[in-house]
């Protein structure tokens, strides 16, 4: 088809301003995303997950930081692998990139997972694997009408999700007032039957899942109308809002739910639908239905901007001659990356109908998303030390090494902490993308110079 034959020639089109960043941005975080890992983090934190999100929040504004320095400097499709690439060379910047890959090829399975759970509470009769399967079908088709379509979709659904947890915020105090918390009013914060230091960062360890939207925007900078530090404004703003917002409904979920969190750990298959059983339990039945139902949906936006976030990446690889030349080729009526598109709803669709196949696929599959992000995170704050501070380009370089290494102990920490079948699926990637790259070296020829690719 003439679609497919089309070459990078022209690049992607600039499209989406800064309006057009933060919804993808909040679409990818989702305001309501703490209600599918509820059950998840407040097993892990025992009750804590008002604390997982403050601390999470806290981590990644550090990341977020070194986003906003790299996506002024560097405005280009890749996000880390771009980064990575111009701060200290071609052979850092491809394992950056290769790790990021992992994850972004985890989460659009993990929000179909979500929308798969979702609407198999609605109805029953539907196994979750079918929902989980269409899901995928639709955003990919989104994806390939582009992103301008995509957001302006999205902005509604966006809307939708605010107004409904402004709805909970209300009804939950209402609750609380009439009926009280059934667990301590400060549990949320310190943990049920005592604080569990170890468990709280385990459970950070998946909540800044939850956070990656920070690239997905950075992932778009080609695509930006404005300046290249509205991409910056535009990760800092997403923070900011969803933090709170994390923070908020966690908190209120943590006072009203009935089940204590050793339950929860002893019954990983009732951590998926939690935070809807409370609803229903602690609100109404009415309110848990309509929240199930635009559940239901709106993980499908976060999965969309995930794979959109995930073609640009291979798109920007192979474009750069890292990945198959035909994953760098758009489509020619909507300048999208179509092949790298289909690549990650592949991908995504065996993942996430596996997991929807297994009672403990939510926590299986929300454990594994983190690691290749966390280490493409320690790339990202190498990037702000090697561009800024090693090449001279800025006058504060003190602040461009202490914040930086900040950020990478915190994302070390997380990473420690990180799940072991994760941790060993991270390995087993990383050495893949080592195999890889030494391929590419003796079929170029080249040597992996790190300092090539600094400008």
């Amino acid at each position: 088809m003439a679609e497919d034959t089309a070459t990078t020639t022209g690049g992607l089109r600039r499209t989406l301003g800064l309006r057009d960043l933060i919804v993808y941005g909040l679409l990818f975080i989702g305001p309501t995303a703490p209600m599918g890992t509820f059950g998840v983090l407040d097993a892990r934190s025992h009750g804590a997950t008002a604390l997982v999100f403050v601390i999470a929040t806290v981590a990644m504004a550090f990341t977020a930081w070194s986003y906003a320095r790299m996506a002024a400097a560097v405005p280009r499709a890749g996000s880390v692998f771009a980064y990575a690439q111009t701060g200290l060379g071609r052979f850092p910047g491809f394992v950056a990139g290769w790790m990021l890959g992992l994850d972004y090829l985890f989460i659009p399975a993990l929000a179909s997972l979500f929308t798969g759970i979702a609407a198999h509470s609605l109805l029953p009769a539907v196994p979750i694997w079918v929902f989980t399967a269409v899901g995928v079908l639709v955003i990919t088709g989104l994806n390939i009408a582009g992103v301008k379509i995509a957001a302006a979709i999205g902005m509604v659904m966006l809307g939708i999700e605010i107004l409904l947890l402004l709805i909970f915020v209300v009804a939950a105090l209402i609750v609380l007032a009439h009926d009280g918390p059934t667990r301590p009013l400060l549990s949320p914060l310190t943990g049920v039957g005592g604080f569990d230091l170890s468990g709280v960062f385990g459970a950070v360890s998946v909540a800044v899942l939850a956070f990656l939207g920070f690239d997905a925007i950075a992932s778009f900078a080609e695509e930006n109308t404005g300046s290249p530090r509205q991409v910056g404004r535009a990760l800092l703003f997403c923070l900011a809002l969803a933090g709170l917002l994390f923070v908020v409904q966690t908190y209120l979920a943590g006072l009203l739910i009935d089940k204590d969190p050793t339950t929860l750990a002893a019954h990983p298959d009732q951590q998926g639908t939690a935070f809807y059983d409370m609803l229903r339990q602690a609100i109404g039945g009415w309110f848990g239905q309509v929240v199930t139902t635009v559940r239901a949906i709106g993980p499908i936006f976060s999965a969309l901007v995930a794979q959109a976030a995930v073609s640009r990446l291979m798109y920007g690889m192979a474009r750069d001659g890292r990945l198959p030349a035909a994953l760098g080729r758009l489509g020619r009526r909507r300048q999208t990356p179509r092949n790298a598109i289909l690549l990650s709803a592949i991908v995504t669709l065996i993942i996430s109908v596996l997991a929807a196949l297994r009672d403990d696929g939510l926590d299986l599959l929300s454990s594994m998303v983190t690691v290749g992000a966390l280490v493409a995170f320690v790339f990202l704050h190498g990037s702000v030390i090697g561009y800024y501070v090693i090449g001279r380009r800025t006058e504060a370089p003190i602040r461009h090494v202490v914040l930086p290494v900040i950020g990478v102990a915190i994302v070390v920490i997380a990473l420690v902490l990180a799940s072991r079948p994760a941790l060993i699926i991270g390995a087993g990637w990383l050495i893949v993308g080592l195999v890889v790259a030494l391929v590419q070296r003796r079929q170029t020829g080249s040597r992996p110079d790190v300092t090539a690719d600094r400008p």
